[in-house]
């Protein structure tokens, strides 16, 4: 059993600009690596921000120039801001780092979270992160005016949301009965020490998601707590939550290195 730290760092009034916490990521990521300090997991909240990392296509982002900034992190495009609960764990592995067991690990976590205040999430297959399934395609309205057979999204890979019109923005997918993402998890790992790692929406305004392809996905949306409960819900009352059940998996974990498979020539 490893030892982990909580740092609050802002949330508020006090939301913490999204350069200062990168900066303070990469100050404790240099003194974990020294083993200065022990395993650490910063929480906070963001004023309104885009981030984009390293597979950021130029056309996910806002087409009217709104400023992002480039991360070093993995995935694409999203947003943080108000009423999102963002977590980077600063965590020591044993090399080469299995990132998909690290992945896991966190999304398991806010799963069970969300199951705690009555949302049931999962995984998607070849999609990070944490989701709440829509409902079966046959069983889904039908957007403006067309019939299933004529969603442009199905044949259509450039197919942009952001041109046409409110039905098919991310914020409207909980209406459309689609799949949702609740939790979005991007991060990176150097000299064997993670980085960056989730944000978790309590009560944002989705809305922001509208001028972006959120994570680069075109079929689907982005929900929060507040929706799929139907009532406000404060980062107060999520956070010991979160905490809680990131240090029964993290701390409790014996993770593993990567396996190597190597092949004969």
């Amino acid at each position: 059993m490893s030892e982990l730290r909580f740092v609050r760092m802002g949330f508020g009034a006090e939301a913490v600009d999204y350069q200062v916490a990168w900066d303070e990521q990469r100050r404790v990521h240099a003194a974990r690596f020294t083993d200065e300090v022990p395993d650490t997991v910063i929480l906070l909240e963001h004023p309104p921000v885009y981030t984009a990392g390293r597979r950021t296509q130029d056309s996910e982002r806002p087409l009217d120039g709104t400023p992002v900034v480039d991360v070093d992190r993995g995935g694409k495009i999203t947003w943080h801001g108000p009423g999102q609960l963002v977590g980077y764990p600063i965590q020591k592995l044993p090399r080469p780092v299995d990132v998909v067991a690290h992945v896991r690990r966190l999304e398991e976590a806010l799963i069970r979270t969300s199951a705690e205040f009555g949302v049931t999430t999962t995984r998607i297959e070849g999609r990070s992160g944490v989701w709440v399934l829509g409902d079966p395609v046959e069983q889904r309205p039908v957007l403006g005016g067309l019939s299933l057979d004529f969603d442009p999204r199905l044949t259509d890979e450039e197919f942009d949301p952001r041109l046409n019109g409110p039905e098919y923005a991310p914020s409207n997918a909980g209406q459309r009965r689609e799949d949702r993402k609740l939790a979005a998890i991007g991060i990176r790992v150097a000299k064997g020490v993670t980085m960056h790692g989730f944000s978790y929406n309590v009560q944002p305004d989705n809305k922001w998601f509208d001028r972006i392809i959120p994570c680069g996905i075109r079929d689907a949306g982005v929900t929060s707590l507040a929706a799929e409960l139907g009532r406000d819900i404060a980062i107060d009352e999520v956070l010991p939550v979160v905490e809680r059940h990131l240090r029964d998996i993290l701390q409790h974990a014996d993770p593993k290195p990567r396996e190597i498979v190597r092949t004969s020539a």
